[in-house]
């Protein structure tokens, strides 16, 4: 979860399925023997062009990817992370649209992907 230093916090708009259209943390997968927080800096710097380091362990969700019922399960890591260079951010790989949101301007519920609602209020609550 990038937090800019206006405590801001960078949401992805998702590209493909599931859940096309709703907002997302950026990030990813791991890749086999990879280290959580190079996993971190790959992924958004695939997502977001963005340099970044890890701050704080916000927390840890199970989940599902995706609505079928044979959907894969995962096990979703979320840290802090600040930006280190890069530039501005811009949308890439599977990621349409990146956008900055203030705590009392995040989207509904109802426009998050997966348990994201879930993740963001208790980062708002580590953080108040």
């Amino acid at each position: 979860m990038v937090v800019g230093d206006d405590g801001r916090v960078l949401l992805a708009r998702r590209a493909g399925e599931p859940f096309r259209g709703h907002w997302d943390l950026p990030g990813g997968f791991l890749d086999e023997g990879e280290h959580p927080f190079d996993a971190l800096r790959r992924e958004l710097r695939e997502e977001t062009g963005l340099e970044v380091e890890p701050d704080d362990f916000v927390g840890v969700w199970t989940d599902r990817y995706g609505d079928a019922e044979d959907a894969h399960a995962t096990l979703n890591l979320y840290w802090t992370a600040r930006v280190v260079g890069g530039g501005e951010a811009q949308a890439a790989d599977d990621v349409s649209e990146l956008a900055w949101f203030r705590r009392d301007e995040l989207p509904p519920p109802s426009e998050l992907a997966f348990h994201i609602a879930d993740v963001l209020a208790i980062w708002r609550q580590q953080h108040a």
